[in-house]
């Protein structure tokens, strides 16, 4: 079966082709980044209507490189949420649309499955059941994974999500958008140990996160200290060595708690190069991550999840289709 997916939840258009029996056959991704960097942080109206734009000539320029047509296509799997609204809803109306055109199934697929599955898509990919790290701009998950679908949550932030905090930071130090990568770089220019933020809820027992205390902390720190590049590198290494640490306990405390020897790595704050070597540091553990440029949002993840989910496919009776701009992972059941 080729699954084409269409991935528009936030700032970035993301379309491919996964063939269940080839692998992924062609993909393409067109980022806003330029476009909302004037603002400091993603507009959802011009994220949007960017989508709108960019979807069509995406889906032709991949079936282009993937030298098919779309009567090629068997079945269109669209991201349905969590994200933003107007954008989901643009992804939305174009799967479903052209897969009622083409008579051919349609799958909503949620974004954070999406990424959860993204390692998968390499060579040596993990066997479930394993513990799951989804970190992102918008999610920090600790999930328990049994199968497709087969998610228990076991924690996540009770405030800001750790890519969320990283661009706070980041913008707080003075940094361009998108931060948190800019904030990783200049890191590597800081003092270690010069700086000790918390880590916090890492003193008291469970797998919740909150990050809303440790961007205070580096708040306070850079607004007392004298504004030197080499101050603001100093802070930028001391948040992230807290944020990574607090990451890595609270993942031993779950492979503990399920008694696991795999963890899988997703969401764009997986491409951290710090946080991949604190938990490849970790003993008697296999850790699995996504290929740097799935570590974003993309399309390759969300056609593989619609793969993987082909049984629950159906044929609609009508083009209708809606958006979920909040979509718990565990409302999601096996296909």
């Amino acid at each position: 079966m080729r699954v084409l997916g269409i991935e528009s939840s936030c700032d970035e258009t993301g379309i491919a082709i996964y063939d269940s029996e080839k692998g992924l056959l062609a993909h393409a991704l067109y980022s806003q980044i330029a476009m909302h960097a004037e603002y400091g942080g993603v507009v959802p109206e011009l994220a949007s209507r960017d989508h709108i734009r960019k979807t069509l000539p995406l889906i032709d320029e991949v079936l282009d490189k993937a030298k098919l047509n779309r009567s090629d296509i068997d079945a269109i799997a669209y991201t349905a949420g969590p994200g933003l609204v107007g954008a989901l809803l643009v992804g939305a109306a174009i799967g479903r649309s052209l897969a009622w055109a083409l008579d051919i199934p349609a799958l909503a697929i949620n974004h954070m499955e999406g990424h959860l599955l993204s390692p998968l898509l390499e060579e040596n990919p993990p066997v479930f059941p394993f513990v799951s790290l989804l970190v992102s701009g918008g999610h920090t998950l600790l999930v328990d994974v049994q199968g497709v679908g087969q998610y228990h949550l076991l924690g996540e932030s009770i405030d800001d999500a750790v890519g969320e905090a990283f661009d706070k930071t980041a913008k707080m130090l003075g940094l361009d958008y998108p931060g948190g990568p800019i904030l990783a770089a200049l890191a590597e220019k800081g003092t270690a140990d010069r700086y000790v933020f918390p880590r916090p809820m890492t003193n008291r027992p469970g797998l919740d996160f909150s990050f809303s205390g440790l961007k205070t902390s580096a708040m306070n720190t850079w607004r007392k200290s004298e504004q030197t590049d080499q101050d603001q590198a100093d802070v930028a290494l001391a948040f992230q060595t807290a944020a990574v640490e607090t990451l890595a306990i609270k993942c031993k405390r779950a492979l503990k708690e399920t008694g696991y020897k795999t963890l899988v790595v997703a969401g764009g704050v997986s491409a951290n190069k710090a946080l991949r070597t604190r938990l490849d540091a970790m003993p008697h553990l296999n850790v699995y991550y996504p290929r740097p440029e799935f570590c974003s949002d993309n399309g390759a993840m969300i056609a593989f999840a619609g793969a993987m989910r082909e049984s629950a496919m159906v044929k609609q009776d009508d083009p209708t289709f809606s958006a979920r701009p909040r979509w718990p992972l565990n409302e999601l059941s096996p296909p």
